[in-house]
C-alpha cells in the first residue's frame, strides 16, 4: 500500500518592493497631511483652524515626503523607508485621533471623517510594504 500525502500548496513569491510605487505612495499620504495641516491653518477652508493640528500633520507630511526622498536615493532601501514613514505616520494619526476622543483635538465630523480615511490610507500602505520583499 503506497501513502500520498497531500500536496502542499506553493506559495508564490512575495511581490517585489517597487521605488516608484513605494515614492508614489509616500508622496500622496504626504500631499493628504499636507492639505488638512492647509485646513487646519486656516487657509482652504475658513473656521476649522487649529494651531496643534496643523503643526502635526505638517511634522508626519515632512517625514513621509523625506521617506519618499530616501526611495529616490537609496532604491534598495525602498521598503525600509516605507515602513519607517508610514509607521511615523500610523502612529502620529493614531495619536491625532486619540486627541479627538479626548476632546483635545479638534473634533468636528469632517476631522473624524478625515482620520478614519487616512487610517485606511496609512494601513493599506503599511500593509503593502510588510508583505513585499526588498528590490
Amino acid at each position: 500500500m503506497v501513502s500520498r500525502s497531500a500536496p502542499t500548496p506553493t506559495s508564490a513569491p512575495a511581490p517585489v518592493m517597487r521605488p516608484g510605487a513605494a515614492r508614489a505612495w509616500l508622496l500622496t499620504e504626504a500631499l493628504v497631511l499636507g492639505t488638512a495641516s492647509m485646513v487646519h491653518a486656516g487657509f482652504l477652508v475658513p473656521g476649522y483652524a487649529h494651531a496643534a493640528a496643523r503643526t502635526a500633520e505638517a511634522v508626519i507630511a515632512t517625514v513621509l515626503v523625506l521617506a519618499a526622498v530616501e526611495t529616490w536615493l537609496r532604491p534598495h532601501d525602498a521598503r525600509r523607508a516605507a515602513l519607517f514613514g508610514q509607521g511615523f505616520a500610523l502612529l502620529g494619526t493614531l495619536v491625532g485621533l486619540g486627541t479627538i476622543v479626548a476632546g483635545i483635538g479638534p473634533h468636528t465630523v469632517p476631522d473624524v471623517v478625515f482620520h478614519a480615511l487616512l487610517l485606511s490610507l496609512l494601513v493599506m500602505g503599511l500593509t503593502w510594504a510588510v508583505r513585499c520583499r526588498q528590490v
